[in-house]
């Protein structure tokens, strides 16, 4: 029988031990692993991106990733980047009779792919932007509800950058560019997702937070940092948050000393940590079913779990 799922997807907190989890799943069942971490899909974000490429080895047999190291800090990968990447990789999956198997923490990046974001990237059009930001409030705001007269939120009529935002938006989406784009979304693969979420103790997960802080800093993160300064800026760097960011700040000397770096990035991680479950709980709160695996400590008792619930759909 064939299976109703052809998407599982793997999320959870920072340091919970998902890509251990992630790389025995896709092992047993023959899986590829698509990366969903907003920066390791760059170059030379290793150590402070939590990379850990040795991990996606099981028993001497190497597991196959997608979208880690496929970009340069030279550009911006985004949602949109990440979703089309998805779908391509998706599409390929099955024609091959193959599920796909999506493992991170950035929860746009997975609810763009579950919940089906439509997502159109409105290139720039001075002109317009000109003659938009030149015409009256009240006149911009009955023009968008010509164009959109469902609009949900009336409370952003009344502020005219948003306003100039939506109608760009609405306009382009009428262009034969537009209209092209909206085509092929509606034909992008269908994904029928079984999602399950995997974390722990709060206590214990801030444990493992400054564990994984200390042991990064002493393979060579500071390091690491240092190295990319020579070819991108300290804004380039601090844009990309947490680890970057504040060794950033330490070799800049904005933070003054080592210590003082490490407390601040260590409670900036946790404070990241509690917004990425506040973010999986708007998941669910908007219809996102997610299987949650036992908040033990002990990883192989979260992977039998898992085993247990995916095996009647993929074993």
């Amino acid at each position: 029988m064939q299976s109703p799922v052809n998407t599982v997807v793997l999320l959870g907190p920072t340091a919970v031990g998902k890509t251990w989890l992630g790389v025995r799943i896709a092992h047993r069942y023959g899986l590829d692993v698509i990366s969903a971490d907003s920066r390791q899909v760059y170059r030379g974000l290793d150590l402070g991106s939590g990379k850990d490429l040795s991990e996606y080895n099981v028993d001497g047999s190497p597991v196959p990733y997608h979208l880690i190291d496929v970009t340069t800090l030279a550009s911006e990968y985004n949602v949109f980047n990440f979703q089309q990447d998805f779908y391509r990789i998706h599409g390929q999956n099955l024609n091959r009779g193959k599920v796909s198997f999506v493992c991170g923490g950035t929860g746009m990046y997975v609810d763009s792919i579950v919940r089906g974001y439509d997502l159109i990237p409105v290139p720039e059009n001075p002109a317009l932007h000109e003659e938009l930001e030149a015409t009256p409030l009240e006149k911009l705001a009955r023009r968008l509800l010509e164009l959109k007269p469902d609009l949900h939120n009336r409370s952003d009529l009344v502020l005219k950058d948003r306003v100039i935002k939506a109608l760009e938006i609405e306009m382009f989406k009428r262009s034969p560019e537009g209209i092209e784009i909206i085509g092929e979304q509606n034909r992008r693969p269908k994904v029928e997702s079984m999602v399950l979420g995997t974390t722990i103790d709060r206590n214990q997960l801030h444990k493992n937070i400054e564990k994984r802080l200390f042991e990064r800093i002493d393979e060579g993160m500071i390091e690491e940092v240092e190295g990319l300064h020579r070819e991108f800026t300290w804004e380039r760097l601090e844009k990309l948050g947490l680890e970057y960011r504040y060794v950033s700040f330490y070799l800049e000397g904005k933070i003054t000393s080592r210590q003082q770096m490490v407390d601040e990035l260590y409670h900036a991680i946790c404070q990241f940590a509690k917004r990425q479950e506040t973010w999986f709980r708007g998941m669910e709160r908007k219809g996102v079913n997610i299987h949650w695996l036992p908040a033990v400590l002990d990883k192989q008792e979260r992977l039998d779990a898992a085993f247990e619930m995916l095996d009647p759909l993929l074993g």
